[in-house]
């Protein structure tokens, strides 16, 4: 079979996997009914998630709630299709709805609260004090989001959060919640049941005490043994911005709580998948959080809250624009075959297909390849419709001609899980954080690239005068875009690229650095004399994206215009060899398009194929 008759027909398990709100009474029968229309219109997976209108008589773990998950997860067997469980009601992750504080109040989140000197509660005791203030660890009051009326947000049934940052308590929440998951449909796992998604895991909880920061049973020994001093004097710098090398201290008790998290909630979750044979999969809670990614099995992130929309500077500007490079770099660092992201979420009812089309490419071009559209509602009876809108499914006015929709997605899901990503620059991060500055250039300039963080350079890469190498990536450029990424232990891993001019920064002088490029020309110029250009298009057009795969049968490039104008530019291509323009929409040559330019119409995407030889 050719390489296009398989991307005209991908394989199921390439398919969109929505969130699906569970939000109603449920009954056998119309669960079967929505999974039947899901797969009539191209959809072949689902996430069954519980939301607000869901009766109290189904419980998260519940007898009833167990029972309709596996006629759902049955049913899906059935019909080969894929499920994702979910693994809280509602979300951050980490609670089992509650039930694990009711097991255990220790295991309630907990904070670090400034206060002046007073009398303490219940379990609160004091960590340090100065001159002005003593530093209490306490219950940080946070919640989630629960799946019945009375529990969202600041309402008196929200369900307290669990401590994420205490061992102990991830221990009693894999219990509560996977350890019945894998009890009840064991026989799925691995085979129907392919992943479990943890959603945006929050260390203090929603809501709660106001201008406190994470912490739990013992921390200051942690941060002792981490850091390599005792925190304790220096907690005060976390709130006075005119302490002594406050932002030096704040930056690394931050890395410190994500050493933590890693270690007492995403390392111990990801041993529970691997032995069980499926995949940790969903979110962590910031949109440049990479370091924590190399625990998932398929990494992920989250558009949501309209963080990201057409033909507006916050695609490419700011912490969220680096989302889905976050999770497909994560992808090709740790060796994953995929990467995910939950979309469209709290959009809107306003929402048009056109808006979704434009951010599904976004995300592909970037080299995101399994999506789980939030959300189709099972309900949209009363408020329920209002209840993080829109459903971007069967209740959408654009569902009857949704396969065609899904269609796509699947194709490209399948044609950007294959091969080997081409690409030679890498831009230089931290484990929680990610720059933009310079990846913005790199987008208008078409130079494509990945985000390396500090801690994958450290552990995971072979550095050379000549390149970075991990897993299949050869990074022969290094962009640094901000001086709080170098550190006395990121130079020396760097010092052969250093040594060779291979490492550049972006305006900011970075200490071991040479000059940095002053502007957005001076970066690019100095990147062509490393790294000769991939493509070059003429006329220059800032709005053009491209993503270069090396396929078995030959190179893909894609294609996406995200400026509001049509592109018509003069295109060359690296790659040897006539190129073919391909419509992933209908898996087809693009009739009478000329391999050597560039023709995209606003909000298009294509495939340039260039056969090897």
């Amino acid at each position: 079979m050719s390489w296009l008759d398989t991307f005209h027909n991908s394989p199921r398990e390439y398919t969109l996997v929505p969130f699906w709100f569970w939000n109603d009474d449920l009954t056998e029968a119309e669960l079967k009914r929505q999974i039947d229309d899901f797969e009539a219109h191209g959809v072949y997976g689902f996430i069954p998630h519980l939301r607000l209108g869901l009766p109290k008589s189904i419980e998260f773990m519940g007898e009833a709630y167990l029972r309709f998950l596996k006629i759902a997860v049955d049913y899906a067997a059935s019909k080969n299709m894929i499920v994702i469980l979910y693994d809280e009601a509602m979300y951050p992750s980490g609670s089992c709805a509650g039930q694990v504080v009711a097991a255990n109040p220790r295991h309630a989140t907990r904070c670090i609260d400034r206060r002046k000197p007073g009398p303490l509660a219940g379990d609160e005791y004091i960590v340090a004090k100065d001159a002005d203030w003593i530093y209490v660890n306490c219950r940080s009051m946070g919640t989630i989001r629960g799946a019945h009326y009375g529990q969202d947000d600041a309402h008196p049934d929200a369900p307290p959060s669990g401590d994420i940052l205490n061992p102990e308590s991830t221990a009693s929440f894999l219990h509560l919640v996977h350890d019945k998951h894998h009890e009840a449909l064991k026989e799925h796992f691995g085979k129907t049941v392919r992943a479990i998604f943890t959603d945006e895991p929050n260390v203090l909880g929603r809501g709660g005490r106001k201008d406190v920061r994470p912490w739990t049973w013992d921390l200051d020994h942690f941060l002792h043994d981490y850091l390599g001093y005792d925190f304790r004097p220096k907690l005060g710098a976390l709130w006075d911005d005119t302490a002594p090398d406050a932002e030096k201290y704040r930056r690394e008790f931050n890395t410190a709580i994500n050493a933590r998290l890693a270690e007492a909630y995403y390392a111990p979750y990801s041993r529970w998948c691997a032995d069980h044979k499926i995949a940790l999969t969903g979110h962590p809670a910031g949109p440049d959080d990479i370091g924590v990614e190399r625990f998932f099995h398929i990494p992920g992130q989250d558009i949501v809250w309209r963080y990201i929309e057409p033909f507006k500077d916050k695609s490419i500007e700011g912490g969220q624009s680096t989302m889905a490079k976050c999770s497909a770099s994560a992808q090709r660092h740790y060796g994953r075959a995929r990467n995910l992201n939950e979309c469209f979420g709290a959009y809107g009812w306003e929402f048009t297909y056109d808006e979704m089309r434009w951010i599904t490419n976004w995300l592909f071009v970037r080299g995101v390849n399994l999506l789980t559209p939030h959300a189709f509602y099972y309900s949209v009876r009363g408020d329920r419709r209002n209840e993080r809108p829109p459903d971007v499914g069967p209740n959408n006015t654009w569902w009857d001609g949704y396969k065609t929709y899904a269609d796509f997605c699947r194709r490209m899901c399948w044609l950007l899980s294959q091969g080997r990503q081409v690409c030679s620059i890498a831009i230089l991060g931290a484990p929680n954080k990610l720059p933009w500055r310079a990846a913005r250039v790199l987008f208008e300039s078409q130079r494509d690239f990945n985000y390396l963080d500090t801690d994958a350079l450290k552990n995971s890469c072979r550095v050379s005068s000549e390149a970075i190498r991990i897993q299949d990536m050869e990074y022969k450029a290094l962009v640094i875009d901000g001086a709080e990424y170098i550190t006395p232990d990121v130079l020396r891993a760097l010092k052969p690229m250093l040594d060779s001019g291979r490492v550049l920064a972006y305006v900011d002088p970075a200490a071991g650095v040479a000059p940095p490029a002053a502007d957005a020309l001076s970066l690019v110029v100095a990147l062509d004399k490393l790294v000769p250009a991939d493509i070059t298009i003429t006329p220059k057009n800032s709005g053009l994206r491209y993503l270069h795969l090396k396929h078995p049968e030959g190179d893909v490039y894609v294609f996406a215009n995200e400026a509001p104008e049509p592109i018509d530019s003069a295109l060359t291509v690296a790659a040897h060899g006539p190129g073919q323009w391909i419509d992933p929409e209908t898996a087809q040559p693009v009739a009478g398009a000329n391999p050597t330019r560039a023709q995209l119409p606003p909000r298009a995407l294509r495939v340039l194929f260039c056969p090897g030889a």
